[in-house]
């Protein structure tokens, strides 16, 4: 009883907290109270701008306390557990998947069990498999195996041994012998084998992804995900198992992304950049409070005991009614967190993984993840009480931030006043370069500098891309290709086309308003001041990626950097 009443008591205090936060942020937005301003209100300085830099500053601030921690030294521990390496592939690039297999034969884990399974199973993606035996072939205990189905299709439109509500127990609909041989003889290959290669139907990385986990079994105690276009580092696998070792209670960790091919685009270097501080910044955060909210899908290692027991709900997740099909590494690391463990983050662990070179491929990738984030947002709310709330706090800002934002672009975009515009253009660079300046000192790169410049990209890309995958949430047919062959799907597109037109709409309106009535001597000056402090930004900034990064660009021998460059 006593343990109902804390549990009750957490929940209606983190209901409460998260409410006030949210009351308090609208109140500031609403209210507009300006601590100071010019005497015609040209600049100023209020409640919402000060919440905003106070957030900022206390995420930086414990994402400094979280790196300090991690690079104190470990203390000793007696590595005798057993893991796991589960890679999922679909239709990958011949030379990612062989980079990433040549990585994975240099982690230094001894016994580490590697399952890679292709989803798909027709003579086309053979090749995968050729791939294995070539790169794992020679090791000992090697096995490969064709599947016509997979753990939820017998391969002729029948239900697997899955299909049911969970365990592998009876499903829907007669199951063939012959299937439930295969099954069995899938466990035993993966089981048996130190190298394993499963082929099978498509279905989809959640499915490629529940063949490894369900084959594996209890075989072993951690279970280590990746996917066929990441480059692992020798050491990533030992330095997150020594944080689940270190605590009971951590039942999964995320290691350090970075991007393997930066310098094959703009979009690539942006990324690249972004990527550092998505994860040393907001990632290492939420891992000083134990609630790391995803742990991505190209380094990540999980308690299997634990994994074990919600195997079967992860699967068959269902949102408004329809099977989900994206989002499966969030969605994991969310189940982790309903049972009350913790989930970290160490920059100790570190890999390197392909990002897209083109922008409408990177505009899809985002609307993705913009959709599962939104989907998983809803689902992680109900576990708030279970944790920090510094959880609760950071969901809420995050999660209405781009809401708020919007609404401030088309209040000063229509406003009538182009200094509104121009202001606002220059606050977003200057929060863009003091977020750039603080990671340039937190990573002692000067490379970091060019992370205000995504800034731009966020305004006029991510922020439209995010409305329209709440809008269109539940729809679940496009996404990113396979990188073996790229397919370009423009609907990315649509959304960012009707922003510009709202935002040109808005700079028609403001210039017609401001023709109507003559500037002031003091918003001329502001505005010649503004303008020439603007552009200057843009000529140093560009002058510097000229310099220092465009010149690198297609220099293959370049990109790699990390101690497995020789994968």
């Amino acid at each position: 009883m006593p343990s109902r009443c804390r549990n009750a008591l957490n929940i209606v205090v983190t209901t409460l907290f998260a409410a006030v936060v949210l009351f308090a942020i609208l109140l500031a937005y609403v209210t507009g109270y300006q601590f100071i301003h010019t005497e015609q209100h040209h600049l100023s300085f209020g409640l919402y701008g000060a919440f905003l830099s106070l957030h900022l500053f206390l995420q930086s601030l414990f994402a400094f306390l979280e790196h300090r921690r991690m690079r104190s030294p470990a203390r000793p521990q007696h590595l005798r557990r057993s893991a796991a390496l589960c890679i999922a592939a679909y239709q990958e690039d011949p030379d990612y998947l062989r980079k990433c297999l040549r990585s994975v034969r240099r982690i230094s884990f001894p016994g580490l069990k590697v399952v890679l399974v292709v989803d798909g199973n027709r003579p086309e993606d053979h090749y995968m498999m050729d791939i294995f035996q070539e790169v794992m072939g020679g090791a000992d205990q090697a096995g490969s195996m064709v599947w016509k189905g997979n753990y939820h299709s017998d391969g002729s439109g029948g239900v697997g041994v899955g299909g049911g509500g969970g365990g592998g127990g009876v499903g829907g609909g007669v199951r063939s012998t012959v299937h439930m041989e295969e099954a069995a003889r899938v466990a035993r290959l993966v089981r048996s084998c130190r190298y394993s290669c499963v082929m099978q139907e498509w279905g989809g990385k959640r499915e490629v992804m529940y063949t490894a986990f369900k084959s594996l079994g209890d075989s072993v105690d951690y279970v280590q995900v990746c996917d066929s276009d990441t480059v692992l580092d020798p050491a990533c696998t030992i330095e997150m198992l020594k944080i689940l070792e270190e605590d009971p209670m951590v039942g999964g960790v995320g290691g350090d992304v970075q991007i393997l091919n930066k310098y094959d685009s703009w979009i690539s270097f942006l990324s690249s950049v972004r990527y550092w501080m998505a994860f040393n910044i907001e990632r290492a955060c939420q891992s000083y409070f134990g609630c790391v909210q995803c742990i991505s899908g190209p380094l990540g290692m999980y308690r299997n005991s634990l994994l074990q027991r919600f195997l079967e709900p992860w699967y068959h997740q269902t949102f408004l009614g329809s099977k989900c099909s994206f989002g499966d590494d969030r969605h994991l690391t969310n189940r982790v967190l309903s049972f009350g463990y913790k989930t970290k983050y160490t920059a100790r662990s570190q890999c390197q993984t392909e990002t897209p070179t083109r922008y409408l491929r990177w505009l899809n990738q985002q609307t993705r993840w913009s959709k599962s984030y939104f989907r998983e947002w809803l689902y992680n709310a109900l576990w708030f009480h279970k944790h920090s709330l510094w959880m609760t706090y950071e969901s809420v800002v995050t999660g209405f931030f781009p809401f708020f934002l919007v609404a401030t672009v088309i209040h000063l975009f229509y406003r009538g006043r182009l200094w509104n515009i121009l202001l606002f253009l220059l606050t977003v660079q200057l929060v863009g370069m003091v977020k750039a300046t603080y990671a340039c000192f937190l990573r002692g790169s000067l490379v970091m500098i060019f992370m205000s410049l995504y800034s731009l990209l966020y305004m006029s890309s991510l922020l439209p891309a995010k409305i329209f995958a709440l809008l269109t949430i539940n729809k679940a047919g496009w996404g990113t290709s396979g990188r073996r062959k790229i397919v370009v799907n423009f609907i990315g597109a649509v959304p960012v086309t009707v922003w510009a037109a709202v935002l040109l709409g808005g700079v028609a309106y403001t210039i017609y308003c401001e023709t109507q009535e003559p500037f002031s001597e003091t918003e001329k000056a502001l505005l010649i001041a503004g303008a020439i402090l603007y552009a200057c930004y843009w000529v140093i900034l560009l002058v510097l990626y000229l310099a220092i990064v465009a010149k690198r660009c297609n220099k293959r021998e370049e990109q790699y950097h990390l101690p497995y460059a020789e994968a």
